[in-house]
């Protein structure tokens, strides 16, 4: 059996709490690993200085390790954590889907989520499936023999 890595997306809301216990529930398998992504964005209108960034770094980490408890309810759950900064529409969580070479996104969806700022862009460099569901998982899509949707739903 493959290790996979699975990449929760962590923010203050309920869906994204809600989305991480979803995925340890219905996605986990022994040995996959869960990398919990924390991305924080300054406000644009404040000053970039290097305490302000420290600060917000500080705190995307604190919320990152309480996601991380709720994965040590798990056993042998493998987690690691990144908080690094980026923009709010999505492209940094993008890129570092690709540099981790995760097999799943998972993404709780509220209103204020970057998946509602993803630009049209035909066709994307990475094909993705979006759920309708409010724990909404994205994940690269691979062809498969069998016809039908891709999108695994709760």
């Amino acid at each position: 059996m493959d290790v996979r890595k699975i990449v929760v997306v962590v923010e203050d809301v309920d869906a994204a709490r809600t989305a991480l216990k979803w995925a340890l529930h219905n996605l986990l398998r022994f040995g996959d690993f869960i990398t919990l992504l924390h991305v924080f964005s300054p406000a644009m209108n404040s000053s970039r200085s290097k305490n302000k960034i420290r600060l917000l770094r500080l705190k995307g980490y604190q919320l990152a390790l309480s996601f991380k408890d709720i994965c040590n309810n798990f056993f042998n759950t493998n987690v690691e954590i990144i908080v690094t900064e980026g923009d709010q529409e999505g492209g940094k969580i993008a890129a570092m889907v690709r540099e981790i070479g995760a097999s799943a996104l998972v993404v709780g969806l509220h209103d204020r989520s970057f998946l509602y700022k993803v630009p049209d862009i035909a066709p994307p460099k990475v094909p993705y499936k979006i759920c309708p569901d409010p724990s909404a998982i994205i994940w690269r899509s691979r062809k498969s023999k069998r016809k039908g949707s891709s999108c695994i739903s709760t």
